[in-house]
């Protein structure tokens, strides 16, 4: 059954165009894949022909998510939505890191849209999900940065605690080889301009590179 993702009164008081997709569906991952990285690759020349590190802070995507940090009282400067992350990494002439299939699908998919995108292996979620504002002191092990101060964030939390973030997901969740089923949410802070397209690629990327069938999709 999906499971079933509510989003807290604060998140909607802070940002009422607040959307999203979430797909789930089952995934065969690899270490790598030399195709995705071709259009990985195609991907990074054109942005890097487009844009220069000033511009992304406006990108579409990318500067509604930073608006609503600073709403929620976090500087999006010092954390920063994944997104951002990405495309200051390429424009900064830094080669992105290769995780694996899946992971290097989302990345991806984040780049050419500006939309933070959460990945998570649906089978290591304990229940519903709920998208809320992270607390002081809440505990958050986000991926290959140890603890993360999640207070002011926006954060999806199972029974057992936070997932992820516009920033970065959490250890215990994460996508491995290890995984057969995925959760992935695209978060949009202003609305679902564009939310469509985002989706068509998705599943053009999932099914292709990671064997995704029967993709279940709903929207936030």
């Amino acid at each position: 059954m999906m499971k079933q993702i509510e989003m807290d009164p604060l998140i909607r008081a802070e940002a009422p165009r607040y959307a999203g997709v979430v797909l789930v569906c089952p995934v065969v991952n690899t270490d790598s894949d030399q195709g995705l990285w071709l259009e990985m690759d195609a991907e990074i020349n054109v942005f890097r022909r487009r844009f220069i590190v000033e511009d992304i802070n406006k990108l579409p995507g990318i500067y509604e998510m930073r608006q609503l940090y600073k709403r929620l009282g976090k500087d999006p400067n010092r954390y920063r939505p994944s997104a951002e992350a990405l495309c200051r990494r390429i424009l900064k002439d830094k080669d992105l890191y290769r995780i694996n299939t899946l992971v290097d699908v989302i990345n991806l998919i984040s780049i050419h849209s500006g939309f933070s995108i959460g990945g998570f292996d649906y089978d290591q979620i304990e229940g519903d999900i709920r998208l809320g504002v992270g607390m002081s002191g809440e505990n958050f092990e986000a991926i290959g940065r140890g603890l993360l101060n999640i207070e002011g964030l926006p954060v999806y939390r199972d029974a057992w605690g936070g997932i992820g973030t516009p920033t970065s997901d959490e250890e215990r969740t994460k996508i491995g080889l290890h995984t057969k089923k995925l959760l992935m949410i695209i978060n949009s802070a202003d609305g679902r301009e564009r939310l469509d397209e985002t989706l068509a690629l998705s599943k053009r990327l999932l099914s292709e590179y990671v064997q995704a069938k029967e993709i279940e999709v709903f929207h936030l």
